[in-house]
């Protein structure tokens, strides 16, 4: 049978299904998923599982009930050769003699980055490279940003009627969406390691932003509150024992600093941004990347919208569409000033576009 046959791609491709059962626990390490085939056989299939447990390829060798003696092993990231957490998992495949290693994506990270396939090449083990790259890169955008820069892989999320509105004119905007697409928006939480909302919205709706499944992973809850305004007796500070609170700030009194302190609040003291308005973005990802947040899903508002698209550090657009009109000159997504002329826009790419029940969602990349 040649290889790249139809049999090799359900091979990765289940690879890749295997890796999305890690979404949302293994951060900030990547999504990794392999299958080992012998004699035409899965004979044993692992995923990386959660951050600081065995990864995909010694959880596939963990599940054998025979030797992988002469077997294939289908990865959909470059195995991994140094010791952290967990040992190389270059060695285990060396040590049970497994005869060639199929890789998808590359891995960037300067510790593994070429020297996965080097050691394996260098004990007698074929390896092929590249192969479904695009479609297993596809699993690891955040761990690729972050790996790469050090910066959280910043997701900007709203929710709008078909006439562009995010409330009535009186304010009101619950529910724009449908069940589902809420639902949908709950998982989103739990994927991203950090949650991110403006002090307005905190001010506005007292949100508890964690996540409402059982099972899945809260998120860091990450305000930007310049002049240190969040109520002590808000949901989100009353929380902060349970769900991690960050609170990131430009100047505050030093009674305020201790009462959130005392009640478990992470305070950053940051820089103002350059036009003045609200907290260094630039600056505070930079923090927040040091403390291994690697993905942020900001649910602000219009002002911490726009203010995030200014900042740069926008990676990737959820937009959620109702078929609803709203009309009127209520708020939209993103307010501000504007740009100017139609060349001066934000741009991005569509990536996807799908129905979440009765509502549609477009998810928007870099350009």
């Amino acid at each position: 049978m040649s290889f790249n046959s139809e049999m090799d791609r359900e091979y990765m491709l289940r690879a890749i299904e295997l890796a999305k059962k890690g979404k949302g626990f293994t951060n900030p390490n990547p999504l990794v998923g392999a299958v080992i085939v012998k004699d035409g056989r899965i004979i044993g299939e692992g995923y990386h599982a959660k951050y600081g447990e065995l990864h995909a390829e010694r959880n596939a060798i963990a599940s054998l009930k025979e030797s992988a003696e002469g077997a294939i092993i289908y990865v959909t990231l470059e195995p991994c050769c140094h010791y952290g957490k967990t040992p190389p998992c270059t060695e285990a495949i060396i040590e049970n003699k497994i005869a060639k290693v199929v890789i998808g994506s590359r891995d960037p990270n300067p510790k593994v980055s070429g020297k996965g396939v080097k050691a394996l090449e260098a004990a007698g083990i074929e390896v092929v490279c590249d192969y479904m790259r695009e479609e297993c890169d596809r699993l690891n955008p955040v761990f690729f940003h972050y790996i790469q820069t050090g910066l959280p892989y910043v997701t900007l999320k709203y929710a709008m009627t078909a006439d562009g509105k995010t409330a009535t004119k009186t304010g009101a905007s619950k529910w724009i969406t449908g069940e589902s697409a809420r639902e949908y928006v709950q998982i989103l939480r739990s994927e991203n390691t950090g949650i991110m909302a403006g002090i307005g919205t905190v001010l506005a709706d007292d949100p508890m932003l964690n996540v409402r499944i059982e099972g899945k992973r809260n998120p860091v809850r990450i305000i930007c509150d310049s002049a240190l305004r969040i109520p002590v007796e808000s949901k989100l500070c009353k929380s902060a024992g349970e769900y991690p609170l960050v609170v990131a700030y430009t100047e505050a009194d030093d009674d305020k600093l201790k009462k959130l302190t005392d009640m478990g609040v992470t305070l950053i003291k940051v820089n103002k941004a350059k036009d003045g308005r609200g907290v260094n973005l630039n600056e505070l990802m930079t923090r927040l990347g040091q403390m291994k947040i690697d993905s942020i899903l900001v649910e602000g508002g219009a002002t911490l919208n726009e203010s995030a698209l200014k900042a740069g550090i926008v990676k990737e657009i959820k937009a959620f569409i109702a078929p609803k009109i709203f009309g009127g000159s209520a708020l939209t997504a993103v307010e501000g000033c504007g740009v100017c002329e139609p060349g001066e826009a934000y741009s991005f790419k569509v990536n996807d576009v799908r129905m979440i029940g009765e509502d549609v969602l477009i998810s928007m990349g870099g350009a």
